[in-house]
């Protein structure tokens, strides 16, 4: 995959996941958590009972869901963790990929959103990718940059060459599917949006951080 810019990890144009990672790629042959494998067996049983019984149920595949209330940790939420740091002044590492490691995120509104969609005209067995997509998504180092931007603060923080197991380099989520099933959806905030939110929690709840 050729990094074309500074900041941003991204594909050369007309590959095939340049919109985002579709619902048909592949987890076979690929590293696993125990965590992730029981997301993905929760997966196939909420598929596998919509197909058996018939049932209206779904499975969103989601890229990073986050919003103000997100309680971010080093290695969960880590555009709230990200703020923290760059607003309490504390150290934050950056693992692998020269900050290049790229993520979408989406808030939870506009999930929560989509989950209403769904209600409203229900599909048996579906599964749909969901995150930010090409609408919101960053690297760290642009991640980095948008914090200390909006909230005026500098972030200390380090780099360590070696990624962590099992993190991939490059989540996009292809959100075509849902749309085109569920038109009426949309979008309603940005990732500059998002990350002010989140700093806006952040300076109101200063005691709990």
């Amino acid at each position: 995959m050729p990094i074309t810019d500074a900041a941003h990890g991204t594909l050369e144009p007309g590959h095939e996941y340049e919109p985002g990672i579709s619902e048909t790629m592949s987890i076979d042959y690929s590293k696993h958590s125990l965590f992730g494998a029981s997301k993905a067996a929760a997966d196939l049983l909420v598929q596998e009972y919509g197909r058996y019984f018939g049932l209206p149920t779904f499975s969103f595949r989601g890229g990073c869901l986050t919003g103000p209330a997100h309680a971010g940790t080093e290695l969960h939420g880590f555009l709230s963790y990200l703020m923290i740091c760059t607003v309490k002044n504390r150290p934050y590492r950056v693992f692998g990929y020269k900050g290049k490691r790229v993520r979408d995120n989406i808030h939870s509104f506009d999930l929560v959103e989509a989950f209403v969609e769904f209600i409203r005209a229900p599909r048996v067995g579906e599964v749909y990718n969901i995150g930010g997509s090409r609408h919101s998504n960053c690297s760290m180092l642009e991640a980095i940059d948008l914090c200390e931007k909006i909230s005026g603060c500098r972030l200390t923080w380090s780099y360590e060459e070696t990624n962590r197991i099992g993190d991939h380099i490059w989540w996009i989520s292809d959100v075509r599917k849902f749309q085109q099933h569920y038109p009426g959806w949309k979008f309603r905030h940005s990732l500059r949006e998002i990350v002010e939110e989140i700093h806006r929690a952040v300076a109101d709840r200063p005691e709990q951080l």
